[in-house]
């Protein structure tokens, strides 16, 4: 099999400690040196002074949780890093050392065959790892604000059956009454503000409850750890829109894109990056965020599939951008109640995140800008059909088509 990295090292990582492989061809045989090292910055810049001296061109990481990263961010730059996937890389069933597993990395790397995750530049990295930590911050309000929820429940306080968000104004100031101590539901609904005014009889009888100093500290408590929550969201917000000032233009023609806002906007960025060169095409893309069907054919038969697992948090913002987009009189909306009334609304969220992804990539790409098909298009492409499925169920229907003067 043909050699295309002559000089070349596979490196085991784990937590504390590294096995690197040096496997250096210079003839009809290979030969290897391999070595160990901890995971301290000095250790590693030890590793890299040795690959260097051996004029190692490429090395090849196993993607092991976030222990790569260090080995990676000292190796970039000199060494063509190459982040294997690991199930993509498994040895034959044996004997497994750390020295097996390096021996076999730089094996496999020599001989060209180990696919290479996608690793973006570093500002993207950047970018992801805050738009990532947003998200955490956005799930973990959200679980604090259900907690809430639950605490008025056990206190027979039914807000949250007439107040559609106990966040809102009017909620919150209900909620701040009830910690400083005001009890008299007749007071409470009296705060209630904008279309809730209608319905302080309701009111009036949901916050009537059994609410203690106990319920009053504990409501207290997770009410300053949601603002808290909130304060660290609006600096992380600020904090992405620093990272991407220069991208603004971007941004805003993403935008443009039924369902997708700026947050959706900044996570596609994040995750998938700004050169589209790195995808050999829409269709790569998409099978690498696992958003298209997979495929499983035996035998000339082909079995249904899932997706996969992929980039999870660019799929929940797709699928999040794609429910949005079924509401909208759009081709996204359009194309969404057309498979759905045949596959059920999961499997049609999937088809329009996988069309936002497709469309995307494209404005990405070749600068364009986006141009709405419609929500007649499904209608326009093929109206011959249409008119022929319509003219039968008017028959089905007992109605005589050709006393109509409609055309068959």
């Amino acid at each position: 099999m043909e050699i295309l990295h002559p000089r070349c090292c596979g490196i085991d990582v784990h937590k504390e400690s590294v096995v690197a492989c040096v496997r250096i061809q210079d003839g009809p045989r290979a030969r290897t040196e391999i070595r160990r090292f901890g995971t301290t910055t000095t250790e590693l810049l030890e590793l890299h002074r040795w690959l260097t001296e051996a004029d190692c061109t490429h090395a090849a990481i196993e993607s092991t949780s976030v222990y790569w990263k260090p080995v990676f961010n000292l190796l970039e730059g000199s060494v063509e890093v190459v982040l294997a996937n690991a199930a993509h890389v498994k040895a034959v069933p044996g004997r497994k050392t750390d020295v097996k597993d390096c021996e076999w990395l730089a094996d496999l790397l020599a001989h060209g065959l180990i696919r290479a995750s996608f690793i973006p530049p570093a500002e993207i990295r950047a970018l992801r790892d805050v738009t990532r930590h947003r998200k955490s911050l956005i799930r973990d309000r959200t679980t604090a604000i259900n907690r809430v929820h639950k605490l008025l429940e056990s206190t027979n306080i039914k807000l949250g059956n007439v107040v559609s968000d106990l966040m809102g104004k009017s909620g919150r100031a209900m909620l701040n009454a009830l910690v400083a101590g005001e009890r008299n539901p007749d007071v409470l609904a009296q705060l209630a503000r904008g279309n809730l005014v209608r319905k302080i009889p309701a009111l009036t009888e949901a916050l009537r409850g059994r609410f203690t100093e106990h319920y009053a500290f504990l409501l207290g408590q997770l009410l300053t750890h949601t603002d808290q929550l909130a304060d660290l969201i609006a600096a992380c917000d600020a904090r992405i829109a620093a990272l991407m000032t220069a991208d603004e233009e971007t941004v805003q023609r993403l935008q443009t894109i039924p369902g997708v806002g700026r947050r959706s906007v900044e996570v596609i960025i994040s995750e998938i990056g700004l050169d589209m060169s790195r995808f050999d095409s829409d269709g790569h893309l998409a099978s690498w965020a696992r958003i298209c069907p997979g495929t499983h054919t035996s035998a000339g038969k082909r079995r249904a599939t899932g997706t996969g697992t992929g980039n999870n948090w660019l799929r929940t913002t797709l699928v999040e951008s794609a429910w949005a987009a079924s509401h909208s009189k759009t081709y996204l909306g359009a194309q969404y109640r057309r498979i759905a009334k045949r596959r059920g609304p999961k499997r049609a969220a999937i088809a329009v995140a996988h069309s936002i992804l497709i469309i995307a990539f494209h404005l990405l790409r070749d600068g364009l800008e986006y141009q709405d098909l419609g929500p007649d298009y499904f209608d326009r492409v093929d109206a011959v059909r249409l008119r022929r499925y319509h003219l039968r169920r008017l028959a089905e229907l007992g109605y005589d088509v050709t006393k109509l003067g409609i055309p068959a």
